[in-house]
């Protein structure tokens, strides 16, 4: 068989352009899709990956991703990387806005592209690829809440509920649905996305933390999902550093061995 072509969303940074990387070195043939061009092109110099931009709220510009799709080759897996918060507001105090935004990006892009996309990952199944992935990155936000959490929690809730029902809406078929919720990652938009540019409150989060895990950590834990032998399915991949027990327990400082 030819090479397996795989499409990463919210590649132009973090764990998008990690796995866009890691795919690379694995073989694969990817199309990294973001909204920002310049970065796209400096990963697509970097990888020698195919990139389209894209603006994955906008359904024309996810039919155009389809379309081009359709166009250049088969479509054999599907990582639905792209995603963030914003503000850490209660339930009362938070912005609509920022609800709003957090649902289109978390949840209805999500959907967007796997509805745009699965006839094409149909087709390269029947083409004989044998199977097909869809993996979509939620959160440990979609599966505890936690004060602040609000709208990211309501999304990331939404995100699993929905890969969940996708996948009994797939059984029967040689389409594996994999969901992968990372805890801690320390990656350089995430918290600045989500205090609106402020530097400060972003990396505070990270303080004293040991070894919070990193972009690379999550792409190896989505690239090893995917290249699993094909009758294996690992619906849920939970994925934290050991210092944090939950999303708000978090150690700081040397992890160490308690006397008894």
């Amino acid at each position: 068989m030819s090479t397996r072509r795989v499409v990463v969303t919210g590649a132009s940074s973090g764990i998008g352009a990690a796995t866009v990387r890691l795919f690379r070195l694995r073989g694969w043939d990817v199309v990294g899709v973001a909204r920002r061009a310049d970065r796209l092109a400096a990963l697509r110099a970097e990888t020698g990956a195919d990139v389209f931009t894209a603006d994955l709220t906008v359904q024309a510009d996810v039919d155009a991703l389809r379309d081009y799709l359709a166009e250049t080759g088969p479509v054999h897996a599907l990582v639905n990387n792209a995603g963030g918060a914003k503000g850490l507001d209660s339930v009362e105090a938070g912005s609509i806005e920022d609800w709003a935004w957090m649902f289109e990006i978390n949840v209805l892009a999500v959907k967007r592209v796997t509805t745009a996309l699965l006839p094409l990952l149909r087709a390269g199944i029947r083409s004989g690829a044998g199977s097909a992935d869809i993996v979509t990155v939620t959160s440990i936000a979609g599966h505890v809440a936690y004060l602040g959490g609000g709208g990211y929690n309501a999304a990331k809730f939404a995100a699993h509920a929905m890969t969940e029902v996708l996948r009994l809406e797939l059984s029967g078929e040689p389409i594996r649905v994999i969901e992968i919720a990372p805890g801690m990652v320390k990656t350089d938009e995430f918290g600045l996305v989500r205090f609106n540019g402020d530097a400060d409150k972003a990396f505070a989060a990270y303080d004293n933390v040991p070894d919070p895990l990193s972009a690379e950590d999550v792409a190896e834990t989505i690239v090893s999902s995917v290249e699993r032998p094909a009758h294996v399915n690992l619906d849920l991949i939970v994925i934290k550093p050991v210092a944090q027990a939950a999303p708000t327990r978090i150690a700081r400082g040397e992890l160490t061995v308690r006397e008894p």
